[in-house]
């Protein structure tokens, strides 16, 4: 019986000796992934860390490209209202050069006619001075006649 008992120790004990080494194994293996899931646990920390980061990041780009953007409309609308009254003024001006053009139409007309009527003026001018010497050569003979009558 002494030898069924050794038998069972020695049995029971390879089972324990069995028993630890994987227990070891586990514990090892425990260890293991105790150091990976903190590890990943660092690592999803990190990720969260810079992800959180980046969209304060893209807040701010966000934020400033709306500030960007309204000072943009401001200036896009101002621009426009330039643009209006310029042309307003472009119209105004071409209705002045118009009214400009037809002027110096009229004028240009009246001077061609002013011209024509100088160069009438001259001719007559001419003429009458003819006329003037001659009537006064004749008034010269005339006067001659009578200072010969006396």
């Amino acid at each position: 019986r002494l030898a069924g008992q050794q038998q069972e120790i020695n049995s029971l004990m390879q089972r324990k000796s069995a028993v630890d080494e994987e227990n070891t194994r586990l514990k090892n293996e425990f260890s293991n992934l105790n150091r990976k899931f903190k590890d990943k646990s660092q690592e999803l920390k990190d990720t969260e860390e810079c992800a959180r980061k980046k969209e304060e990041q893209n807040r701010l780009v966000i934020k400033n490209l709306e500030e960007e953007n309204k000072g943009l409309s401001i200036c896009c609308a101002d621009l426009l209202s330039d643009l209006e009254k310029l042309r307003k003024q472009e119209a105004q001006w071409k209705r002045e050069k118009s009214g400009n053009d037809a002027r110096i139409k009229n004028l240009e007309t009246d001077l061609a006619e002013t011209r024509q009527q100088i160069k009438s003026l001259h001719s007559l001018c001419s003429n009458l001075s003819s006329q003037v010497a001659v009537k006064q050569e004749e008034l010269f003979q005339k006067d001659r006649g009578v200072v010969r009558a006396k």
